[in-house]
């Protein structure tokens, strides 16, 4: 994958506000500014160092739920299945599978596969993996995404067999990479201290808040990866990680730095960008209990009166791409023909006339959006107000601290929110999980409370069915629907950015963001 020139990310024709130019001024200066006062150092040449902003809570793939413990567990641990460059599941360590019918699922399993501390994995790990779960010996919330599993049964040492209670077209992308990786039988919570797995990667130690260490596993069953130790160094600091990189006492950084941070590392000639297509998605949710926004055509006047170009150009220096759907343009699921709102205040002016919202002293109603303290998301809320008071809304903006803010979004308490999804957009069935009427907070993320029973039928329809062709045929309906409906405005798909030092070669991504870059990279000399 190319790195994107600088000179691609030069500012347009549009005209900033002049307080917003300022701040986005000073930014950039004082990152120049900090990223001058660092000097070299010489890295090891046998250790890739890549930074992340935070520790992975547990990197035990049954207990670890947020991205940083996914992506590392991925390295450490194997899945039954992989999936392509289009979200469709592949072979991993279950070589092939047959369904029967709808309600079993027999999986063949690689031979000579070998966990990292030379036990043979069979069937009987498996079988543990999952039943640890359903049984209650392990205790996570992973365990309701296979409440829909009756039995496992390990049928030979290289056979194991999933026994359903009803259909469930998503079991395969549950079982793929990222979901939860094979456990050695009979491992419980001490495999938190000392991750056993499968993977191209062996854990050597972990340090909360500094590090993580893994080492190539040279008796790897598939494709051996090259490099010979790779560090995770814990970084929280986003100027400190830009200066990791120019020092040379790191390696790597992905999606890790703000965009002109980025642009002013692209000028270090030690330093290379790679930008590619991601998939996690910036939206705007409504309350529809609320009496104002209950009505479509409120919401279909939000979507033509935000302007995502000047999101995208300015506050992202060009590093997204509009959103049309919840689902990914690489996903197979994906219809990209449906009702898309570009910016149009005449037409979001008349749809709220139609509303019965005529201006009043400039003014046709307060709206009240809450959001986080984080700096990027109350620049895009200041962004956004001065966008919808074009067309006479009046948004108050309240701000909170995460977890206070996430806690009433959860419970409902907004009118409007913004957040991200972030890899579970990346299958389908994330339809049934944020606009099913059953899903209502708490049994799941229709924190919104949309309901159309029309949607319910499809959604349950989809989930059911084996064949790919038909469910992609039902997906399409619901997102042409949800287009009209409007329960979200998809505003954006985040790049991928990959910032890294010259003296690494063969790193290609893909779009969920994920570490498997680190599978095929290599340290070269001369650097």
């Amino acid at each position: 994958m190319e790195a994107r020139s600088r000179a691609e990310t030069r500012r347009g024709t549009l005209r900033l506000p002049l307080s917003l130019s300022r701040v986005l001024q000073a930014l950039a200066c004082a990152a120049c500014l900090a990223l001058t006062l660092s000097c070299a150092s010489k890295p090891n040449p046998n250790t890739l160092v890549i930074v992340i902003e935070g520790s992975p809570t547990n990197l035990a793939p049954r207990l670890g739920l947020e991205a940083q413990s996914e992506r590392i567990d991925d390295l450490i641990f194997d899945d039954l299945l992989t999936r392509d460059t289009h979200f469709n599941v592949a072979p991993g360590l279950a070589e092939r599978w047959d369904i029967p019918d709808p309600l079993t699922y027999i999986f063949h399993l690689h031979h000579g596969v070998k966990f990292h501390d030379g036990r043979p994995l069979t069937s009987r790990d498996v079988k543990w993996t999952f039943d640890s779960l359903l049984q209650g010996k392990i205790r996570s919330t992973k365990a309701a995404t296979y409440h829909l599993v009756d039995q496992i049964d390990a049928t030979d040492d290289y056979t194991v067999t999933f026994h359903l209670k009803e259909p469930f077209a998503s079991l395969l992308w549950n079982l793929s990479d990222g979901a939860i990786g094979i456990v050695p039988q009979g491992s419980g919570d001490e495999i938190s201290r000392n991750p056993i797995g499968s993977g191209p990667f062996r854990f050597i130690r972990a340090e909360p808040d500094k590090e993580v260490v893994v080492a190539r596993n040279d008796e790897y069953w598939g494709v051996k990866a090259h490099l010979a130790n790779v560090r995770f160094m814990v970084v929280p600091d986003t100027t400190t990680r830009a200066l990791e990189l120019r020092k040379g006492s790191a390696d790597i950084a992905i999606n890790a730095l703000p965009a002109d941070t980025v642009l002013s590392l692209e000028g270090d000639p030690n330093l290379a960008v790679l930008r590619g297509p991601g998939t996690i998605l910036g939206y705007l949710a409504f309350n529809l209990r609320d009496p104002i926004l209950k009505d479509e055509r409120v919401r279909q006047a939000l979507a033509y009166a935000i302007d995502r170009r000047m999101f995208i150009e300015y506050l992202m220096r060009g590093f997204a791409r509009p959103a049309n759907s919840v689902l990914p343009p690489e996903s197979w699921a994906y219809n990209g023909d449906v009702p898309a709102y570009d910016h149009d205040p005449a037409r979001a002016r008349q749809l709220l006339e139609q509303a019965g919202y005529p201006e009043v002293n400039g003014v046709r109603f307060h709206l009240t959006m809450k959001s986080s303290t984080d700096e990027s998301t109350r620049l895009m809320a200041a962004v956004l107000q001065q966008q919808l008071r074009q067309v006479g809304i009046a948004l108050n903006i309240r701000t909170f601290e995460f977890a206070t803010f996430f806690s009433d979004v959860t419970h409902g308490l907004f009118q409007l929110y913004s957040l991200r999804w972030s890899g579970g957009n990346e299958d389908p069935d994330m339809f049934e999980y944020i606009f099913h009427s059953s899903k209502f907070p708490p049994n799941g993320s229709n924190r919104g409370y949309f309901a159309d029973p029309r949607i319910d039928t499809l959604i349950d329809q989809a989930r059911q069915e084996l064949d790919q062709n038909t469910r992609k045929q039902l997906y399409a309906e619901i997102q042409r629907t949800l287009a009209d409906e409007l329960p979200y405005i998809n505003l954006w798909y985040f790049d991928n950015v990959l910032v890294h030092s010259k003296r690494v070669r063969n790193l290609t991504l893909n779009s969920s963001g994920n570490y498997d870059f680190l599978k095929t990279a290599e340290l070269v000399d001369g650097h």
